[in-house]
């Protein structure tokens, strides 16, 4: 007979997300319990490269998200320990000729009037914020606000710091209702947890997670590999990827997409990333994959095309249609909260997250506007479940 315990919101999901709604409900008074079939960041999460990034994201309501997000991972880097490696090492996007630099412009002149620091930089200044970075570009754009941090390290942290119960190898079999429909808890093979709220914050399993709760939430997964390379010197100061990258965030295309994402780390590894193509929970290798991100890491910084890759992972990014998570409380089922959805973006986006379903669960006045974030909002024409969701 499953043990019975009662906190006063159980979360869903062991990854960043979970991790930071757990950390602000605790800061709220909230009594939590986070439960995961899997160990801490065993998901999206641990195959994550930690990217805190505003620079990727037009002027709307995920850059709002972003810049909330920033400023909360500044004050957590003071209250976690330094093994979270939070570091502010700024981002640089550049152009490889005049259209895309034109572009580039456009893009930054938004995000400033949003609140966003974006610097131009001329050609014959690039080599000065990056030495080993390829000639002939025709410049770029620096963003100080874009940061790092060890996501498997931020979440264990975050949980740790929060206090939850942590129910780890437990998968989340049933979330219970009482006889109105409003959510009293969950069930595990090992217990129930009973509390009046429930935060789906299980990543790329988010749709599974709704459907429990007897309600669609149309989040797919989007497949991402990630290369990572011997230890070097410092030869990547921030994190730079080529113009083209904004443009793969923004597709809502299947297909593989792949623009090199590349940064140095404290430990010495430069990490590659990233590719993005809707594929299911097909785990295999994809060595075309692999070879386009080595092909781009090494055009952006020709000194790595004789650098030994040492092993390559990958992962699922949650996808949602319209690109925006998902986050606060479910109008069809009373007591139930969705933290899911946010596709590359979680790790970055997981402290305004947090904060927002915080104040959904204490009715306290919200951090910004959660509107655009709501579950049950229309998605758009890619709304409905397909079979790629179940497979």
């Amino acid at each position: 007979m499953p043990t019975r315990h009662s906190p006063d919101v159980v979360i869903i999901g062991a990854g960043v997300v979970g991790a930071a709604c757990a950390y602000y409900a605790a800061r709220s008074g909230l009594t939590v319990a986070v439960v995961d079939r899997g160990p801490v960041a065993g998901g999206t999460t641990g195959a994550g490269e930690g990217n805190l990034l505003v620079s990727d994201k037009e002027a709307g309501p995920e850059l709002d998200l972003a810049l909330l997000s920033t400023r909360l991972w500044r004050e957590l880097s003071a209250a976690l320990p330094p093994e979270t490696e939070y570091e502010p090492k700024g981002g640089l996007v550049v152009a490889p000729d005049e259209p895309p630099l034109q572009a580039l412009r456009t893009f930054a002149e938004g995000q400033r009037k949003a609140g966003v620091t974006a610097a131009e930089i001329p050609a014959d200044r690039l080599a000065e914020l990056e030495p080993h970075l390829a000639p002939g570009l025709a410049g770029g754009f620096h963003y100080p606000q874009d940061a790092q941090v060890q996501p498997a390290q931020a979440a264990a942290r975050l949980l740790a710091a929060s206090g939850a119960a942590l129910h780890l190898g437990e998968e989340v079999t049933a979330i219970l209702r009482g006889p109105a429909g409003a959510v009293r808890g969950v069930r595990t093979p090992r217990r129930e947890l009973l509390a009046p709220a429930v935060v789906n914050a299980a990543g790329t399993w988010g749709g599974e997670a709704a459907r429990l709760a007897g309600v669609h939430l149309p989040v797919l997964p989007r497949r991402g590999f990630v290369l990572v390379t011997e230890p070097l010197p410092r030869v990547v100061r921030h994190k730079v990827y080529a113009a083209d990258y904004i443009a793969d965030v923004a597709s809502g295309s299947a297909a593989l997409q792949s623009s090199a994402v590349v940064e140095g780390t404290p430990g010495g590894p430069v990490l590659i990333g990233a590719t993005r193509e809707r594929v299911g929970f097909d785990r295999s290798l994809s060595t075309e994959a692999l070879r386009r991100l080595a092909a781009q890491a090494a055009a952006l910084f020709p000194v790595l095309a004789g650098v030994q890759v040492l092993r390559a992972y990958h992962g699922f990014r949650p996808y949602l249609p319209d690109h925006l998570p998902a986050i606060g409380p479910d109008p069809r089922v009373p007591g139930l909260h969705h933290a899911c959805g946010h596709e590359g973006a979680g790790i970055g986006l997981a402290p305004a997250t947090g904060a927002l379903v915080a104040a959904a669960l204490t009715g306290a006045e919200p951090p910004l506007d959660p509107a655009p974030f709501r579950p049950e909002r229309d998605f758009g024409p890619a709304d409905a479940p397909t079979q790629e969701q179940q497979s």
